[in-house]
C-alpha cells in the first residue's frame, strides 16, 4: 500500500475504553481543528451512513472516496482476507494518509491489543475507562480488561488514562512498559457545572 499507513507523517491518537471513546475523538477533532490542525478522525460504529466513520476536517468521507479507499485495498491485499472492520480500518488509514493530515485521532473498535485500529504505533494513547464488556473476548474482569485496553500503549508513546479507579493490572503494565503516563486524579482532573467542563 505504502503511503504512509503505518507511519503517517501526522501525529496519531489512539482511544481505547469502555464508554467515552466516541465523545474523546469529537472532542479532541474540535480542540484540534480550533488550534488550526488539519484533522483526520475515524470511528465506529455509524448511525446512518457507512461514510460517517472516516471525517476529514469535520467532513464526512464521500462515496467516491470511500470507493476510492476500498480498490486500493482490494488491490493491496491480495488473497490475503480480510474482515469488514479490518478492510474499513485500512481504508480509513489510506484515506488519511492521502489528506495530509496534522493528526489522525483514531477510536478503538475492540478492546485494544488485538484490535484492526493497532496495527500502527501511535504518538499517544488514551484510555477512557474501564468496565466489564465484551467478556467472551476481552475477559471477565476489569483487571484482564485493562490488559487488552494497554495493548494499544507502546513504550515510547504518551498514555491518558482517564479511568479514576484503573485496576492493579493496568498500573503494573504501565510500569512495565516504562512508558510515559498521566492519570486522572493525579495529573489532571475535571469538574462540570452549568456552564460546561472545566480541565
Amino acid at each position: 500500500l505504502g503511503g504512509g499507513l503505518l507511519t503517517p507523517k501526522a501525529q496519531t491518537i489512539l482511544i481505547a475504553g469502555t464508554n467515552g471513546k466516541g465523545s474523546c475523538v469529537a472532542s479532541l477533532a474540535a480542540l484540534l481543528r480550533h488550534r488550526g490542525k488539519q484533522v483526520g478522525c475515524y470511528t465506529s460504529p455509524h448511525l446512518q451512513r457507512y461514510n460517517e466513520r472516516i471525517c476529514i476536517n469535520g467532513l464526512q468521507a464521500s462515496d467516491a472516496d470511500l470507493c476510492r479507499a476500498f480498490a486500493a485495498i482490494d488491490r493491496a491485499r491480495g488473497e490475503i482476507s480480510l474482515s469488514y472492520f479490518e478492510f474499513g480500518t485500512l481504508a480509513a488509514y489510506w484515506l488519511m494518509a492521502q489528506a495530509a493530515l496534522d493528526v489522525w485521532v483514531i477510536e478503538v473498535g475492540l478492546g485494544g491489543r488485538l484490535d484492526a485500529t493497532n496495527i500502527l504505533d501511535a504518538d499517544i494513547a488514551i484510555i477512557t475507562s474501564i468496565a466489564l464488556d465484551h467478556e467472551a473476548f476481552l475477559g471477565n474482569s476489569r483487571e484482564l480488561i485493562a490488559v487488552e485496553k494497554l495493548g494499544i500503549a507502546r513504550p515510547q508513546s504518551v498514555l491518558i488514562c482517564a479511568e479514576v479507579d484503573p485496576p492493579a493490572s493496568l498500573t503494573q503494565g504501565v510500569a512495565q512498559l516504562k512508558c510515559p503516563a498521566l492519570w486522572a486524579g493525579r495529573d489532571f482532573s475535571w469538574q462540570q457545572d452549568e456552564r460546561g467542563v472545566e480541565i
